[in-house]
């Protein structure tokens, strides 16, 4: 028989994440500081609004690009919080889930050969989507020293006459880092020199715990170059609600939205209502949660250098990442056998690039009950490890 399977996609690795989260689910006892979900519920206010919609039986598809209504509060939402402005019909998009938008960009805009900057450690899902839209990825591979943001010179050493993207992701998943209007600035000019475009993955905007977050999109020169991806998963706890947004020039975003409307139709529609509510009337209870992540934060820091372990001081997201290199291990091992031996899961840095080996990416999307028993073992595990 001929094989039934893309060659492209059988090349493509799983998730490195979820092989110790499988194994978790299956282990008794076992303890996860891994996952990148926020421990709250949604806000009350906005289940009630999912709940109602259904009650009312707004059950039918929304238009492609979402509910107007929910298109023009995000327009609202994004000018008051990031200096964003954007027409609401034409230039704003719900997807499913800031993933699907990701993808969306990608195979709207790239040609089969065309380079993809992708700055690592960085989110799992840019290289495959790069790849399944036939682009080339360019691995940038960022730096400890720098707190693993994008300089100047590391954008500049990896252009080519065939770089089209340049991915930029920050507030940072894993490693927690931030970028600075200030080094966000320095980029600009060698993105505009060379005819560049940015997606920049904004889901984490408001889990900045120093300053205010800026986006890329809002800076002279970059809003008709930049496509913005965002969503209500992380800043909202609506992770299962699956809504995300894209914010891009007409250009662009009537491509993205052909590609949506053949592949999805719609994000789900009592979503797109319960989100109206959370970006109307929830500031306060978003303010609530980023302030409980934010001590979680100083905690899991503090008790971490008590331990030994390096670790840089992450200002966005929900997840530290300690340097584990002292030990002599692989990011691999050292996680694989923290697992067996103290039934404590964590991600190896590795799952996000190459250039993650030494790293652990350690999430406080969990309660400080659970973060004390996780170090617990973690100190265990260390302790064990030093006497060996």
């Amino acid at each position: 028989m001929r094989n039934p399977v893309a060659k492209k996609v059988t090349q493509i690795e799983p998730s490195g994440i979820r092989k110790f989260f499988d194994i978790v689910s299956e282990m008794q006892d076992a303890i996860s500081l891994g996952v990148g979900e926020p421990d709250f519920d949604t806000p009350w206010s906005v289940r009630e609004e999912g709940i109602y919609s259904l009650e009312r039986g707004r059950t039918f598809y929304t238009a492609n690009a979402g509910l107007k209504e929910l298109r023009i509060e995000i327009g609202n939402y994004i000018s008051r919080k990031y200096d964003l402005h954007y027409d609401a019909v034409h230039e704003i998009m719900v997807t499913v889930g800031g993933s699907e938008a990701i993808d969306l960009a990608l195979r709207a805009m790239v040609d089969p050969g065309d380079e993809v900057l992708i700055p690592q450690p960085s989110y799992v899902s840019y290289l495959p989507c790069a790849v399944m839209a036939d682009a080339k990825p360019v691995i940038i591979n960022l730096k400890e020293e720098n707190e693993f943001k994008l300089t100047r010179k590391e954008l500049e050493e990896s252009i080519t006459d065939k770089t089209k993207i340049l991915v930029l992701p920050f507030p940072n998943n894993p490693t927690g880092g931030i970028m600075t209007k200030e080094e966000l600035e320095e980029l600009v000019p060698v993105i505009i020199e060379h005819d560049l475009y940015v997606i920049s993955d904004e889901i984490y905007a408001e889990l900045t715990y120093k300053g205010r977050h800026v986006s890329i999109a809002s800076l002279p020169g970059m809003h008709d170059r930049t496509v913005t991806i965002n969503g209500f998963s992380k800043a909202f706890a609506m992770t299962g609600w699956r809504l995300g947004y894209a914010i891009a020039p007409k250009m662009i975003m009537d491509q993205m939205i052909k590609l949506h409307q053949f592949a999805i139709m719609c994000a789900p529609t009592n979503s797109q209502f319960a989100a109206v509510e959370a970006l109307k009337n929830c500031d306060d209870e978003v303010a609530k949660m980023v302030e409980a992540y934010d001590q979680r934060r100083r905690f899991l820091i503090d008790a971490l250098r008590g331990m030994g372990l390096e670790c840089f001081e992450p200002f966005g997201a929900f997840y530290v990442f300690p340097s584990i290199k002292k030990f002599g291990l692989s990011s691999d091992e050292f996680a694989s056998r923290l697992l067996r031996e103290e039934k404590l899961a964590v991600v190896p840095g590795t799952a996000f690039g190459d250039c993650g080996e030494g790293f652990l990416r350690i999430s406080y999307a969990y309660s400080l009950t659970d973060l004390k028993k996780g170090l617990e073992r973690l100190q265990r595990f260390i302790n064990k490890l030093q006497t060996e």
